[in-house]
């Protein structure tokens, strides 16, 4: 698609390294939010955010993945934006969960850390996309 290059550890990754990368970060992400969202309560409302979260953090992944094998730049730009819009709302779940008490805020730090950073990212390739 387009070129998109960041440095990791002072060193350059190629758009395909890229990519790799960024599936399995989105990949471990799902994961971990799998596992936050089986330590909420087992409540009406603790039921309803481990919905929320788990869809939106484990969608992420799947639209990146699907993204990186689009049939066209059109679609590309789409699923660049669901993981944009996805990582936006998981974030938010996060922070409800972490304002609400559900969890405890280091066990919510770490995923709202990452989310935030992939939230950045995609936001960087939607914008390079246009």
């Amino acid at each position: 698609m387009g070129v998109l290059t960041i440095v990791q550890r002072g060193n350059r990754l190629s758009n395909e390294e890229f990519a790799r990368e960024l599936e399995r970060r989105t990949r471990q992400f799902a994961v971990r939010i799998i596992r936050l969202s089986a330590m909420l309560p087992h409540s009406p409302e603790g039921k309803v955010l481990r919905n929320q979260i788990t869809k939106s953090g484990t969608s992420i992944g799947a639209n990146y993945r699907e993204a990186n094998r689009a049939r066209s730049r059109a679609e590309f730009n789409n699923r660049i934006k669901i993981c944009e819009s996805e990582a936006s709302e998981t974030q938010y779940w996060l922070e409800v969960i972490c304002e609400a008490g559900f969890l405890a805020e280091e066990e919510i730090t770490p995923n709202l850390k990452e989310c935030t950073e992939l939230l950045a990212i995609f936001t960087s390739i939607a914008n390079a996309q246009k």
